[in-house]
């Protein structure tokens, strides 16, 4: 499907990326697949059962490295359910489910080594506000989610917000 883009208009449309961030990723995440693939067979060795060397057996319905990326991209960007990605890229549903598993970690590795991932965790407030220079005040938005009540009376004093009700 990803063959017959029109323009870089649609490219980005379904991946979020033009063509020329997709030259630029596509190398490195050949070389981070390449890895877990050499990796994969080589922890496969040691157990008995047959496995191939890297690149052996039957090409898939993502036959190239530009097919694999545009996948999971495409699956990010818009995030259809697998029976809508199945027939995208002319894949079985369960195929689909197995090649996101399977190149997600991928992609998250490519984008670790170019550094184009949000910090997640701080070590402190003071890291924090390093990195996020400029910004005075910061909201947080939170929602209290609805739980199990325990059974035992302690449990419960100590779990109890003081509503009465879920609605104000």
């Amino acid at each position: 499907m990803m063959d017959k883009l029109r323009d870089d208009r649609q490219l980005r449309a379904l991946t979020g990326l033009n063509e020329a961030k997709i030259e630029e990723i596509l190398p490195l995440f050949s070389q981070v697949y390449r890895e877990r693939d050499q990796q994969a067979y080589e922890e496969g060795l040691g157990l008995g059962t047959r496995t191939r060397k890297p690149g052996g057996g039957r090409k898939g319905k993502l036959p190239t490295m530009r097919a694999k990326l545009l996948f999971i991209l495409s699956y990010y960007k818009t995030y259809p359910t697998f029976d809508v990605l199945s027939a995208q890229f002319d894949l079985a549903r369960s195929k689909a489910n197995e090649q996101v598993h399977r190149l997600s970690p991928i992609l998250h590795e490519t984008l670790v080594r170019l550094e184009v991932l949000p910090q997640r965790q701080f070590e402190s407030v003071e890291a924090f506000k390093a990195a996020c220079p400029g910004i005075d005040q910061l909201l947080i938005d939170v929602t209290e989610r609805p739980h199990q009540r325990p059974q035992d009376n302690e449990a419960q004093r100590e779990l109890y917000s003081g509503k009465k009700k879920d609605t104000p």
